[in-house]
């Protein structure tokens, strides 16, 4: 038996009208500017028009219906959805061109994405083992034919065949199945190696090239990269989720300034139990608990020298003894620049956006929680 949801205006605290100030909110909740995301969006496809280049973005940072349709109205071709569920959630809300790049095994899994397959226009997913390829070839052996790309490890040392030549192989494995088309390579570097990434994607398609086996799509991504993805001429379409919002990460690497920070984590100081210690509401249940190589938890807008040192589930411990202005007092409000946005969403249903710090809107995440 399902159980709904919790009424969230029956316990008093309603979903904001437009027109509400940012200051009447309950906190912690996380907040986004309508102008600098639009943006992020004009400014990120603008780059990929101007080099030729096919943009996908990532729904996994926003995970939002309304956000996903204006990156398609702005130009992108499709979306880039990470887990099965995900991809569910978003072609239920009408998209019809969509990459999932992951390895999906398991029956459960497998006829669920024939289904999917049934009902999206223009499906693919990545694959970077024999064993992934297999599963695959079985379950759509008289269905309709799926597209398959082969995720190659270039430098970032998580999923990816590890050579030109292995990636050769299983594709010949691919174009053989019948149930399945060779749809290209994918790839997610490390940044900062867009001469590897474009050495494996050229020596790869030479080897397809020899024995006429098409090679239509090759996908690059990430957002610390994002504008440097000129420099792999040999990739027709690139893949980024983070520039959408931005975050603490991606002004460290130099994709963006602080004026381009969509997302904010409004929070409330909760208790000030020693001059040179805050206590915020906005714990690893509303911040992530990523470090992303940062010594603390995210940044707080206005307070310079201020460090988030610690999460509890409902509880950021902030170190002002190098807090250079004036200190925060018991329940004044303040903005959290969060390490990952991408994290931040996943902990919410709902996304509260504003202009000039009034609400406009509300919108519902169609995938949050889609993690299998």
């Amino acid at each position: 038996m399902s159980v709904p949801p919790p009424d969230f205006a029956a316990s008093g605290f309603p979903w904001p009208e437009p027109g509400t100030p940012l200051a009447d909110l309950p906190t912690p909740l996380p907040v986004i500017d309508e102008d600098r995301l639009a943006a992020n969006i004009a400014r990120a496809q603008e780059y990929m028009a101007a080099h030729g280049l096919n943009f996908r973005p990532h729904i996994k940072t926003h995970k939002i219906a309304a956000i996903a349709r204006q990156q398609i109205a702005a130009g992108a071709v499709g979306i880039n959805c990470q887990k099965l569920t995900e991809a569910e959630a978003f072609a239920a809300a009408g998209f019809d061109d969509i990459l999932i790049t992951y390895n999906i095994l398991g029956p459960a899994r497998l006829a669920r994405l024939v289904a999917l397959n049934a009902q999206v226009a223009h499906l693919a997913v990545t694959a970077d083992s024999a064993m992934t390829v297999a599963g695959l070839a079985a379950a759509f052996a008289g269905a309709k034919p799926l597209t398959v790309l082969i995720e190659c490890d270039t430098g970032g040392g998580r999923c990816g065949v590890q050579t030109p030549q292995d990636a050769f192989a299983l594709a010949q494995q691919i174009h053989a199945a019948p149930g399945l088309t060779f749809g290209g390579l994918m790839t997610y570097p490390a940044p900062g190696a867009a001469a590897r990434v474009e050495t494996f994607l050229q020596e790869t398609m030479a080897l397809l090239a020899a024995v006429g086996i098409p090679c239509p799509m090759r996908t690059n991504g990430g957002s610390p990269d994002l504008w440097q993805a000129h420099l792999v001429p040999s990739a027709s379409e690139h893949r980024a989720g983070t520039y959408v919002y931005n975050d603490r990460s991606m002004v460290r690497a130099g994709a963006c300034a602080p004026g381009d920070l969509a997302m904010h984590v409004l929070a409330t100081v909760v208790s000030r139990p020693t001059p040179t210690r805050a206590v915020l509401d906005c714990g690893s249940k509303a911040l992530t608990s990523d470090l992303l190589g940062f010594t603390d938890y995210g940044e707080i807008e206005g307070l310079p020298g201020a460090r988030i040192t610690g999460l509890s589930e409902e509880h950021a411990v902030v170190d002002l003894s190098a807090c250079t202005g004036a200190r925060p007092e018991v329940g004044d409000l303040v903005r959290v620049v969060p390490n990952h946005t991408c994290v931040v969403s996943n902990l919410f249903d709902r996304m509260v956006f504003h202009k000039n710090g009034v609400v406009t809107r509300v919108e519902p995440l169609a995938a949050r929680g889609t993690v299998w």
